[in-house]
């Protein structure tokens, strides 16, 4: 599927949503029940197919030089911060993501860092192939996930009008932003990153309100992995919860307070739902990573090839995933979570594996 094809998916999609009637209701996935148009709150017509699929594609969201700007600023922290000699750890999402992130404390501390994962086929025997040695940002899988914490390029465009304007008009009214993350999808060695729910990792009460915005820094293709989603699965429950563990941590899930085993993983997952509606939770429908394979369209999903500078913003129950890098290039991308605040009467689980230090809040994107 080229560009021309993805179009043509998603005007079959618009064309779903229908035409806006004055005289009905309107039943908003975010906001609920509007009964006039006149509202200011009525959807526009991108809210009205980001409500009924769960996703919308945002074209030349940002420029070329800002897109730029954010590739040169993650080459200089590479360059500077990250030793690979010192700290090695590897991101995976198959089923040993457990073994990988779940004994952590590297990937633990991460929630307002900028912490350095690297990608499971760059390694051997604990430490880079020396290949990579001499180009040590083309081992990482990504880095997380507090880049918007200090000020640079990724801060300025986490609180630019565009992405406070585009939360505005698609419901959002007391959004914070918990976590951001740099995907490096590095050529031949990116690795797949299985089905899920970002709401897993997000999680929030008494309602979810995860939204991701998945900016593309470089073209994705099919052959480099662009992301695939499942239009409409934004209405089913959220699966399973990515918790701190208290077998670790105790009843008080803190970081230091010594009241568990530290023989059990720091995080596991939690078992919300029954998969049958996504029995390939974790995993890729038909368990093939071929993405001329017909397993993925037949159980709904569809591939989403965009430009460098295009968004895609995607509800956190929506189930998406994106095939390995079989290319000779790199699928750099810049990925914002937001969720609502407490103004908006949400709160933040205490369960959630990403927790900041007493005192220090979300970045809150509205005064």
């Amino acid at each position: 599927m080229d560009i021309y094809m993805r179009d043509e998916s998603l005007l079959m999609l618009r064309q779903q949503v229908g035409k806006a009637n004055p005289s009905s209701t309107y039943n908003s996935w975010v906001r609920g029940s509007i009964t006039s148009n006149n509202s200011p709150s009525y959807p526009t017509d991108r809210c009205r197919f980001f409500d009924k699929h769960g996703f919308v594609l945002v074209e030349s969201f940002s420029s070329p030089d800002e897109v730029q700007s954010m590739k040169s600023h993650m080459q200089h922290l590479v360059n500077s911060q990250w030793n690979p000699s010192e700290s090695t750890h590897v991101f995976r999402t198959d089923d040993k993501q457990i073994e990988a992130q779940g004994r952590s404390d590297y990937f633990l501390d991460s929630a307002n860092k900028t912490h350095f994962f690297a990608e499971k086929d760059a390694m051997k025997n604990g430490e880079l192939k020396s290949k990579y040695k001499s180009n040590k940002i083309a081992a990482l899988n990504k880095a997380g996930h507090g880049m918007h914490t200090t000020p640079g390029p990724f801060q300025s465009y986490a609180q630019s009008d565009k992405v406070v304007n585009l939360l505005t008009e698609l419901g959002w009214t007391d959004p914070v932003v918990p976590q951001s993350m740099y995907i490096f999808k590095q050529a031949k060695i990116g690795g797949e990153v299985t089905s899920h729910q970002d709401s897993s990792f997000l999680y929030t009460t008494p309602r979810q309100t995860c939204i991701g915005l998945w900016l593309a820094l470089d073209d994705a293709t099919l052959k480099n992995g662009c992301l695939w989603v499942r239009p409409g699965s934004h209405k089913e429950p959220v699966r399973r919860q990515f918790v701190r563990n208290s077998k670790h941590f105790g009843d008080s899930l803190v970081y230091d307070d010594d009241n568990g085993d530290s023989a059990e993983p720091q995080m596991i997952f939690k078992q919300l739902n029954a998969g049958e509606t996504a029995p390939w939770d974790g995993k890729v429908p038909g368990n093939s990573l071929d993405y001329q394979s017909s397993a993925l369209y037949e159980n709904g999903f569809m591939p989403l090839p965009c430009k460098a500078g295009d968004l895609l913003a995607f509800t956190g129950e929506l189930d998406h995933l994106s095939l390995p890098n079989y290319s000779n290039q790199a699928r750099h991308t810049f990925q914002l979570h937001c969720v609502e605040g407490e103004r908006a009467g949400i709160k933040w689980s205490k369960e959630n594996w990403l927790q900041y230090p007493p005192g220090e809040p979300f970045m809150r994107l509205y005064s």
